[in-house]
This record gives C-alpha cells, structure tokens and sequence, in this order.
C-alpha cells in the first residue's frame, strides 16, 4: 500500500485540528441529551455498555488509523474496501457514509435552528439558511481555516466536559457551599441493573453508536501536513480522551442523580447535564446547556459538510460520481463536491419540515444501521489487507483484532434485529446497501471501466 496522497487536495490540517475534529463529531448532542436514555435502561450497569462501545470504537479506529497510515484517501475506508474488495465496497462504503452524513446532518442543523428560533422568536427556516450559508463558506476557504474553525467549536465542547467533571467531583464530596458528601446511594438506589440483562442490552442498543463520527478524522488526514504522523497521534489521543469524557461523565450523573429522576432528554432543561450543574446553583444552567447543544449541533453540522464533500469528491475520482465533482479551486478545496454536499444538506433539512409518511422514517431508520455496515467492512477490509500491511511494516495490530471485532459487531446486529424499536434500521440499511450495490455494477457496465 502506498503512502501518497491525493496532491490536488488542500495541506493544512495539523494533528490537533485531527483530534479536535474527532472530539468534536463524537461529543454532541447525543451526549447532553440521549445518556439519560441508557441510563434509564441500564442503571450503573450502563457503564458496561459504554466499555463495551468503547472497546469498539478503539478497535475500529486502531484498524482504520493502519490503514489511513498506510494509505492517506479522502476515500478512507471506502477507499481500502475497494483495493480490498473490489468496486463494489468502494461504491458502497462511499455512498453510504455520504448518506448518513447528510442526513444526520440535516437532523441536527434542524434541531439547531428549531433553538435559535426560539431565542429570537424567527421562524425557523432563517436560522438554518444562515447556518447553512455560513457553513458552506467556511467549508469553501482554506481547509486550515476550516480546521482552526472546527478546533475552537470542538475545544469549547472539551472545556465545558471538563468543566462538567469538575463541579460535578466538587459536588460529590460536598466541596460546594451547603452541600456534602453524596456517598453511593444515588447508585444504589435501583441496584446495579435494575432491569437485568436485557436492560443492559437495550443500554449497549442505546449507546452502541455513541462516538460515532470519528471515521471522518482519516478523511481529513488526506489533508494534513504529514497524513502518516498526524492520523496515528490523533486515533491515539481521540480514543483515551472520548473514553474519559463519556465514562467520566457517566460516572458523575450516576452518583450525584436518583435514578428514577434520570431519562431521555427532550430538551436542555431536561438533561441530566442541567440537573448537576443546578445542583451546584449554577445560574443560567439550562440557557448555559442549550448553548452548548446548539454549539454541538453545529459544529458537527460543520465536520459532517467536510466528510460528506471529500467523500464524494474521492467517489469521483475512482469514477463512481460524476467527473466535475473532482475540481479544485487554487486553494485545494473540492469547490463543486462542497456545494452539492451543502444543497443536499438543505434538502435533508426541508425533508425534515416536509416529512413525508413513511419516507423520512425509512430514510432515518437507515442511518441508524449505516455505522454497523461501515464498520463491518472496515474490520472485513482491514482483515483482508492486513498481510500488505504487514509487509510494508504498518501493521501493529495482533491478528485477533479484526475477528473479535466482527464477532461483537455480529452480536450487536442480533440485538437490534431482536428489538423492535431496532430492527427497523437494519432491514432499512439492508435495503438501502441492496440497492447500491446493484447502482455500483449499473455503472461499470454504463462506464464500461473495469473494477478497481
């Protein structure tokens, strides 16, 4: 596997714009407001889950990090499931990632301007044409404006979690003013797992996708200054990091919140990131959060623009999207990729407002079983590229690796398609990769090229 990239494209990422980014797509909203869910299902024994995603999510990223390492693509893993694979994967891998950028995309720019509407009583649509706008702007400059852009969205994000470990640790031993010790009752309240072993396992379908997002890290590693250095220290440091927040944070609702007063959140008044910090008399608490939600909205918003336009612009050049989706302005930024990714955006954001019977659910259920397949063929391809690694001296990883991975992946699939509320988004995503995949040889027999 070679170690070039892709030359047409920008050079101005730098390791820590990587990490920050990564940090970024994975501490979201999804955060603040959907760890009461788990918890509420699960109980402490949530803990479990998130150790369980976590060792996941390392594995994937010790897998995918190898092979960005290797072979620095905007493609990413679409790229290596095409040299491992064949066209097929590629195509796939490809679409689907853009897909799912796209819509989650359009959910959050939505669930962003639906705040911001509130705070200056507009209708919605304003505020997400101009977040919209702003957004494809940035994306349009100098990748390393985007960069530093996305490092200063996504370090607020870091301050307020650390921030978040802090008061709630001072809360824990009483530290604040008319406060005191808390002990473990909070924790033991409902028992380690109130609902047993299947409450662990509607926990483990509740957090199962929690970090992701942080594939796009080895899509922007193509553009950074030295891909092979900057991939293997970001993964490195993302991975502890991640760990350390959604643990940590964990940890801290559980012993300071009763756990009959813990659930999903529809709100930022109603997250048990709130709850703690008006525990500690924080003023302005739930406006201080829903800042931050919308902060995490649109910074992922931002990173997902980035994902989805350098996807498409490496579909084009392996010849599965249309040619003038490759240009480049003098700046190295894919100009048309950028603008189709920012309208399909909107689109997705309409789509939400106009909702469709049965479309948007479909669409939506899809997008929820598109991590699973992304990360299936990741440890397939890496599993099947690994002796090329191995001989070019890229492999770190012990042999094990790819196997137990898809073993526990396989698991997870057997969960979703037991639970009612699950199967849904894999017979979606089924149907969705059935299609692009027969769109695939469509277009080699139309383009008569051979697979890659």
């Amino acid at each position: 596997m070679t170690t070039k990239h892709t030359p047409a494209l920008g050079t101005g990422l730098k390791s820590r714009h990587l990490t920050l980014m990564g940090l970024g797509m994975a501490v979201g909203a999804g955060l603040f407001l959907g760890v009461g869910a788990g918890i509420r299902a699960a109980g402490p024994a949530i803990l479990i889950a998130y150790v369980i995603a976590g060792a996941i999510v390392v594995a994937v990223m010790r897998m995918l990090g190898e092979m960005a390492a290797a072979h620095p693509s905007p493609g990413s893993f679409a790229t290596y499931g095409r040299l491992a694979f064949g066209n097929w994967a590629g195509f796939l891998l490809g679409w689907l990632y853009w897909f799912l950028l796209i819509m989650v995309g359009g959910a959050e720019i939505t669930g962003a301007a639906a705040i911001m509407a509130g705070w200056f009583d507009v209708p919605q649509w304003i505020p997400a044409l101009i977040a919209v706008a702003f957004f494809a702007a940035v994306n349009l400059a100098q990748v390393k404006g985007f960069g530093e852009f996305e490092y200063w969205f996504a370090m607020i994000k870091v301050v307020v979690i650390v921030g978040f470990l802090i008061v709630g640790a001072a809360l824990f031993f009483g530290l604040f003013p008319g406060t005191s010790f808390v002990g473990f009752g909070n924790a033991a309240e409902a028992g380690f797992a109130p609902n047993g072993v299947a409450g662990i396992a509607a926990g483990l379908l509740a957090v199962a996708f929690a970090f992701g997002g942080i594939e796009v890290v080895t899509i922007a590693a193509a553009e950074s200054e030295n891909p092979v250095a900057a991939v293997k220290r970001a993964v490195n440091s993302i991975i502890w990091r991640i760990g350390l927040f959604y643990i940590g944070s964990v940890i801290i609702i559980i012993l300071l919140l009763p756990y009959s007063e813990i659930d999903a959140a529809d709100s930022a008044a109603d997250s048990p990131f709130t709850q703690v910090l008006g525990m500690a008399h924080i003023p302005g608490a739930a406006g201080f959060m829903e800042a931050i939600i919308v902060l995490a909205l649109l910074s992922a918003f931002n990173a997902q623009i980035f994902g989805s336009s350098r996807m498409a612009y490496q579909q084009a050049l392996d010849g599965d999207a249309p040619a003038w989706l490759r240009a480049t302005n003098a700046q190295g930024v894919p100009i048309n990729s950028v603008l189709v990714s920012v309208f399909f955006a909107f689109c997705s954001v309409g789509l939400q407002w106009w909702n469709p019977p049965g479309l948007l659910a479909f669409l939506m259920n899809a997008v929820g079983g598109c991590l699973i397949v992304t990360w299936v063929m990741i440890a397939l391809s890496y599993r099947r590229l690994r002796p090329r690694l191995a001989a070019a001296g890229m492999e770190h990883s012990p042999a094990w690796l790819a196997p137990a991975t898809l073993v526990v992946l396989i698991g997870i699939v057997a969960l979703m398609l037991f639970d009612a509320s699950a199967r849904y988004q894999i017979l979606a995503v089924a149907a969705l990769s059935a299609v692009l995949i027969g769109l695939s040889f469509l277009n080699r027999m139309r383009s008569g090229s051979n697979p890659a």
